[in-house]
This record gives C-alpha cells, structure tokens and sequence, in this order.
C-alpha cells in the first residue's frame, strides 16, 4: 500500500512546555486553578488525561504552556515518548512536548494516538535519541520523524480494524490477569491456613520467646571502602532473596567488619534478613559462610530461633507479610518494626522433623503455583508483543484482521 510520508514537523505544530521558577510558587490544590500536568497524572491513565490533582495559578502562566481539548502530550524523558490525549485543558512543564493540528486536520485523533503509540513510530524516537547520556526528546528530533499520512477514511477504516482486535487482546490479557492473580492468591490463602489453623497440639509462642530480633551496628557512609567486605541493603538482600545476581556498589573495610564480629556479632547461616521498611518482606535465609554485613534500619535480623527450622520460619514471616500487607491502609502498615515484630504470634509443631515436612508440602505447593505464574506472565508479555506486532503492521500498510488467542 503506497501511502504518503511525511515528517511529523510538516503535519503538526509540536512545542515544548515550560516551568516558572520557583514552581512551588504557583502550584495549588484549588479547583480555581488551572490543570498542571505530571508524569504521575499521565500514568494513571492509559490514554487520556482529564484532570490533574496539582493546579497552577494564572501567574504561574508566563513561563508554561497551555494545552487543549484533543492536543497531544509526550514525555520527553520518564515514560519515554508515551502519548496522551488531552481531555480537557491545562498546562505543561519542560518535561513534555505538545503536538497539535496544523490548521487543516491531517490526521484522526484516534488514528494520531495509535500512529504515536506504535514502534513505527517509537523505533525511530529510540533511534534518533540513541548515544545521548540521558535519552530526552526535542521538538527537533520529534518534528523529523517520517510517518504515514493516509486519507481520513482509511485512517478511520484502521482505527476500526485496531479497535476490534485490541479488545480481542484486552479480553485475553484480563482473563490472564485473572488467573495469574488467583494463582498468587491460592498459595498465599494456604499458606495463612497453616498458620492460622495450625493444629491444636502444636506450641504457640511470640516472637520474641523463640529468638532474637534485631538489627545491625550502624554504619556511616564515611565508612565505605572502595573494595572489603559487602555491605548489603534492600536492594540486594531482594535480590538474593529471589535467587538474582547483585551487583555490588558497597564495601567496608576489613578491619571494621572483624570489629563488629568480635562485639556484636554477624549473621550466620541458619539467621534471617528481612526487609521492614518500604517493600517489605523479602527474607534472605543464611545459607553459607560468605562475609557480609547489612545496612541497619531498613533490614531485620533474626537470629538464635533454635526452635524453629530455619525455613519454616521463613514462611511464617511471609504468612504474617501478606496478613500485613492485605489489613494495609494507607501507609498504616508500609514498615514492620522489631516491637511489632516480636509480639507476632506464630504455631508450630514441637518437632523440627514436623517443620520440615510442613516446609517441603509449601515448596511444594508453591513450586506448583509458579509454573502457572510464568504461563500467566508469558501469555500477558505474549499479548503486549502482539499488540506491538498489529500496530507495526498497521503503519507497514499490512494490517489484517489478527485474533488474539483466548486464555
């Protein structure tokens, strides 16, 4: 199909926005004001943007820049040239680009939206903007992006065709959703039954009873070497916590880490690590003799549990997590302190053999319930490439009715 390119720059009017200074200035919550437009206000939305939470008083106008009905907005670095269309008016600052009709109107708006959600179109922002430290769009670089400019019928006829497969696909992607959600809630629904039910035989205890929880020796920042002995933070005690590589990017020196060995101590295997603060709830298990230590605050050391399988342990902190985590109400529950902690009541078997044999019914189980999750995942990241398939397609002038394939 033989369609006429142009350059975006020829066929629209494209402007970058702007920030008064300082903006906190002229930012309020009135609903007087004037939308101010953010990236969080964006991702909220898959499409349009109708109202902001922020506004902007009519002095903060002299250095911003208004949008309207049906304009659209890209971000030219977060959310890398993501399209929006406005659905109401507002302004923007410098990190959005605004792309309007030119006079005669060149394009649908339906048909503009797919054209700039498209890799057709996102290839060539990757292209143009390769090499740069921070990958940023321009009004140059946008304006000479070559696209197809056909009539306004057969842009309205592709619309039509990619509106009936797409919720074909958004169809396919909520059921594998669906699934994927129950089979994260089948694991965790068992696994708050066995430590909520327990068995009327078994030993009741808190926390604190059974072991010691508490955290590291603080350490300054002055402190860090260039190479030594890790120092982990959140970051790393998720990352080994879900069988991940870590780069590391901390060290303290040798002579500090023998220091807190010798008059507090460092986790050995059989302890546990866990997050408290922000994410919480990823668990290390101590499982070797390689050095280490841990940032304090933000991570939770269990140690001297001797009554308890060190696994065992593990899933009754991950049980008490997602108890914590489905009871949230805003931030009310977003850290666990070692008070809280320690009042926690967990059951369990007296025996370390009946520990073990809970342990490897949940591995188990929940080696079970990851194989559905992968297919899940797989089926939702299979739909999200064949969507980008059609869309590239559709500007290739190769579009046909797909179907996308049920769940």
């Amino acid at each position: 199909m033989s369609w006429i390119k142009k350059r975006l720059g020829e066929v629209l009017i494209i402007e970058r926005g702007g920030s008064p200074r300082p903006i906190d200035k002229y930012l309020t919550t009135s609903h007087d004001g004037i939308n101010w437009i953010k990236i969080s206000d964006a991702t909220a939305s898959d499409k349009y943007i109708f109202e902001t939470k922020e506004k902007i008083i009519k002095e903060g106008l002299h250095k911003t820049r208004m949008v309207n009905d049906g304009d659209f907005i890209l971000s030219n670095s977060m959310s890398f040239g993501r399209p929006y269309i406005m659905k109401t008016s507002g302004c923007i600052h410098d990190g959005w680009l605004v792309l309007k009709q030119n006079g005669e109107k060149v394009f649908d708006t339906e048909f503009l939206y797919y054209l700039l959600s498209s890799p057709f179109v996102y290839k060539q922002f990757d292209y143009l903007a390769a090499g740069s430290t921070v990958r940023n769009l321009n009004i140059a670089l946008v304006s000479s992006v070559k696209v197809p400019v056909p009539t306004i019928s057969e842009q309205k006829n592709i619309v039509s065709k990619l509106d009936e497969v797409f919720e074909q696909i958004s169809k396919a992607k909520a059921n594998a959703e669906q699934n994927l959600k129950n089979a994260k809630e089948l694991f965790e629904s068992y696994l708050q039954g066995v430590f909520e039910n327990g068995n009327e035989n078994w030993e009741v205890n808190c926390l604190d009873e059974l072991g010691t929880i508490t955290s590291s020796k603080r350490i300054y920042k002055s402190e860090y070497v260039k190479d030594g002995v890790p120092f982990y933070r959140t970051k790393e005690i998720k990352e080994l916590s879900n069988g991940k590589p870590i780069t590391l990017e901390l060290f303290i020196s040798r002579q500090r880490y023998e220091q807190i060995k010798q008059s507090f101590g460092v986790p050995k295997i059989g302890d546990l690590l866990m997050s408290a603060v922000g994410t919480i709830g990823e668990i290390m298990v101590i499982e070797n003799e390689d050095e280490f230590y841990f940032k304090d605050g933000n991570i939770v050391w269990f140690k001297d549990f001797e009554k308890l399988d060190t696994n065992y342990l593990k899933y009754a902190l991950t049980a008490f997590v997602e108890k914590i985590k489905s009871l949230a109400i805003g931030a009310a529950y977003s850290a666990l302190t070692i008070e809280k902690l320690n009042k926690y009541q967990i059951a369990f078997p007296s025996t370390i053999d009946e520990q073990q044999t809970i342990v490897r019914q949940l591995d188990a189980l929940r080696a079970e319930t990851q194989k559905l999750e992968a297919v899940y995942q797989k089926k939702i990241a299979d739909l999200e490439e064949l969507k980008k398939s059609i869309l590239q397609k559709a500007f290739a002038g190769e579009l046909k009715t797909e179907k996308a394939v049920a769940v």
